[in-house]
């Protein structure tokens, strides 16, 4: 069985490779150093060492003496590592990513572009996508609230295409040149230096608070979007209105979005801040895990289009970054797909030193008027150079799979080196020539512009909180509440009343309830009357659960099976090969990381089955879902252990599905005694029994295996289909809705 599940295995790790065996991987490999156990030692400048541990010294053999300063070794050691960090970005600092590739359908969008990197269907672009927050430092949880970056990079044969998205489609401001006084309000309050990786604090409200322009935004922060439950489990944005160009030199405006294939789903907060404590690195576990389990994330590619002639036909500004355009007025058009299948090799040269431009783009895609993108095309190309020096683009990640050449040269760091006599144009070689359009030069449109030179913005750009109530009106009952919730946490955090106040009165321009729940929650000002009216305008699309998966999918997912000595072992093994069908994975916890003993099993001479992890070195919080198999002398264990009773809790409050079967379900009656909660009580019988994401059997044997045909759907038979039902909801949000966790202690 392990000889047959290893070459699986290692088949499996062959397709993926192969897979990603394209263009930019084989670019890297000219960069890539594989030590072995033969490799020896040396310097920088290649000299053999013979000893790393000691620096050269003056010693009788007895006695330390002085260092000497002529030891190269020992000086090139030491320096080299002080100078191991560069720069961390001023935002997006903390990040992880992968390697993958993006392809289109067909070429449905050639009416609009004639990038072949949107319109060929043969081909298949190497993407690289770092992941990141953007308030913390590197040092800073995965976890917290925060906007995601989900910036990609394709290496197209025409050059390098940089899309700097976010998981959220809008951002906090219109015009870029007030991105240094929004990062200086979000970041860490001057003073003190805290707090990290957070916005529950004064000068981030004070500044919202007087920017109406980020009424929207915020409402977005505040809602679930804001904690997703992973990378691969969110929805990314271009954020800024880019153009696409067409055969004819027609412009069309256009939006990116990314739709994840397993859906767009968010932690509960309580379950965020503990992450962040637990497992920092949660997120970026959870990406490589993934991959390297062989289900990697996928997105759908879409675009939302509007012809050049259409631009000012709506009632918002089209070119407003504080601004969707809803899916009613732009219907999306799903054009292609991208898939996240190789991880790096190492972070510092891959995942730190990659850099983005919004200004890298290709022949057929082109800018906006935008004001928030203008000001970004200039920064992000300024930040590169700081940060990594003019000759960045010169690094094996950010170097196009595609010719390179220019005049160029020089400059720290500076790689290539340029066999010729000449390096300007003209000149008598006639080298390094410009490329007309006709053979794949790159062209601006020819953009008709009639102005004065002013500092303002357009009329439209004046109203804030339309879009902002559109976003609360679609939201579902539990967004709703856990937006309330996250205001109220947040503003709570702030002790300068004129802050909260401030805050406060402007939800009342957003929606009335809304307003009034916050303020009494944090001491506000609560409204007597709406200040303007709410219609009720909605987008569908907004809302998270809009985006579950067309059919239920446990793929990924993370199962806790919770055992003690005298657990079923027939069973729990029949329960993991069902979930492995449906690619989720099962993690055995225990009261020691070593063999736990079945039933009948002599305890220390029993094959036993290994447990992952401990009750106490991991937490409900690591998982999507709970899992207590049946077992008299286990139960009873479970029962008397008070870490396994409020890992029950725990995952009863984050609203996740658990399961439990036989002497199991007496565990979950100790650990939820909440009324409305019905547990199966026939020992006898395989009928099933679900109760607010709750699963619970009398027993699951042989019989009861063979009849479980493995379907993710709910029914009076087949434990772990409907155990699996619950699981791929995500999380049962009607618990929390009718405060059924409100009265149990997590």
């Amino acid at each position: 069985m392990a000889e047959g599940l290893s070459t699986i295995s290692s088949h499996l790790k062959s397709a993926m490779s192969s897979l990603t065996d394209d263009a930019k991987i084989k670019d890297l490999e000219r960069d890539t150093i594989n030590p072995t156990s033969s490799s020896q030692m040396t310097t920088d400048h290649g000299v053999k060492i013979s000893d790393t541990d000691h620096w050269l010294s003056v010693s009788n053999g007895a006695d330390v003496g002085p260092a000497l300063l002529e030891d190269q070794i020992a000086r090139e050691k030491i320096t080299r590592f002080d100078h191991e960090r560069i720069p961390e970005r001023v935002v997006h600092a903390r990040g992880a990513g992968a390697h993958g590739y993006f392809r289109v359908f067909d070429d449905r969008a050639s009416k609009y572009t004639f990038a072949p990197v949107l319109t060929d269907a043969s081909r298949r672009t190497p993407i690289f996508i770092r992941f990141s927050t953007v308030q913390g430092s590197r040092g800073s949880a995965d976890t917290v609230r925060d906007v995601r970056g989900f910036a990609m990079k394709l290496y197209t044969s025409e050059g390098n295409w940089d899309i700097v998205g976010n998981n959220i489609p809008v951002f906090f401001i219109q015009d870029a040149i007030k991105f240094p006084d929004f990062v200086h309000a979000v970041k860490p309050e001057p003073q003190n230096e805290v707090p990290q990786a957070q916005t529950a604090h004064n000068n981030f409200w004070d500044f919202v608070g007087l920017q109406p322009e980020s009424a929207h935004m915020v409402m977005w922060a505040m809602s679930d979007r804001a904690i997703p439950r992973s990378y691969r489990m969110m929805q990314g944005f271009g954020v800024n209105t880019f153009s696409l160009i067409n055969a004819k030199g027609e412009r069309h405006f256009v939006k990116f979005h990314y739709i994840p294939e397993l859906g767009a789903h968010s932690l509960i907060w309580d379950e965020a801040l503990k992450i962040s404590g637990q497992d920092p690195d949660f997120h970026r576990k959870d990406l490589e895990e993934a991959i390297k389990s062989g289900c990697p994330p996928k997105w759908t590619f879409a675009i939302q289009v509007i012809a050049e002639k259409d631009e000012h036909k709506f009632e918002f500004d089209i070119l407003d970054a504080t601004k969707v355009w809803p899916t009613d007025l732009v219907p999306l058009e799903e054009i292609g797909e991208f898939v996240l299948n190789k991880t790096v090799d190492e972070y510092f040269p891959e995942t730190e030193q990659v850099a983005f431009c919004t200004s890298h783009i290709v022949p057929g895609i082109g800018f906006s008027d935008d004001p928030l993108l203008q000001g970004r095309n200039f920064s992000y190309f300024d930040t590169q150079i700081s940060r990594l020096g003019v000759n960045w683009e010169q690094l094996p990640i950010n170097r196009p799979v595609c010719p390179v050449f220019n005049n160029h040269r020089d400059g720290k760091m500076q790689h290539r080196i340029h066999k010729s006599t000449v390096n300007y144009y003209p000149n008598r070689e006639n080298e390094v020539n410009p490329v007309p359009p006709a053979e794949g030069g790159f062209t601006e449109y020819m953009q008709k512009v009639i102005g004065l030179k002013q500092r303002v913005r357009g009329a439209k750009f004046q109203e804030h909180y339309n879009q902002a109530q559109m976003f609360w009106n679609s939201m579902t009952p539990h967004e709703k509440q856990h937006i309330i919730n996250a205001f109220a946490f947040e503003l709570s955090h702030c002790d300068d009343e004129r802050v909260y106040k401030r805050y406060t009165t402007l939800l009342n321009q957003i929606d009335f309830d809304l307003a009034t729940t916050v303020a009494r929650k944090v001491n506000g000002v609560a409204p007597d009357k709406p200040a303007r009216q709410n219609p009720g305008k909605k987008d569908s699309y907004l809302s998270q659960p809009h985006l579950a998966p067309k059919s239920p999918i446990i793929a990924t997912r993370r199962i806790a099976i919770l055992v003690a000595d005298g657990f079923n072992e027939a069973e729990v093994s029949g329960v993991r090969a069902m979930f492995a069908l449906g690619k989720a994975t099962t993690w055995v916890i225990g009261p020691r990381r070593s063999k736990i003993y079945s039933a009948g099993q002599q305890i220390g001479k029993g094959s036993g089955l290994v447990a992952d992890h401990s009750f106490e070195d991991q937490r409900s919080t690591m998982f999507d879902a709970v899992y207590v198999p049946s077992g008299a002398e286990h139960a009873k264990t479970l029962l008397r252990t008070g870490r396994v009773i409020h890992w029950i809790r725990e995952a009863f409050g984050h609203c996740k599905a658990i399961g439990a079967v036989g002497e199991g379900v007496s565990v979950l009656q100790k650990a939820i005694e909440v009324p409305g909660i019905n547990l199966f009580s026939s020992p006898d019988s395989d009928t099933v029994l679900t109760s607010y994401g709750v699963v619970t059997t009398g027993k699951y044997d042989l019989k009861a295996a063979a009849t479980d045909v493995f379907k993710i759907a709910p029914g009076p038979k087949g434990f772990v289909s409907n155990f699996a039902y619950e699981i791929s909801k995500h999380r049962c949000y009607e618990r929390e809705l009718d405060g059924l966790t409100d009265v149990v202690a997590y």
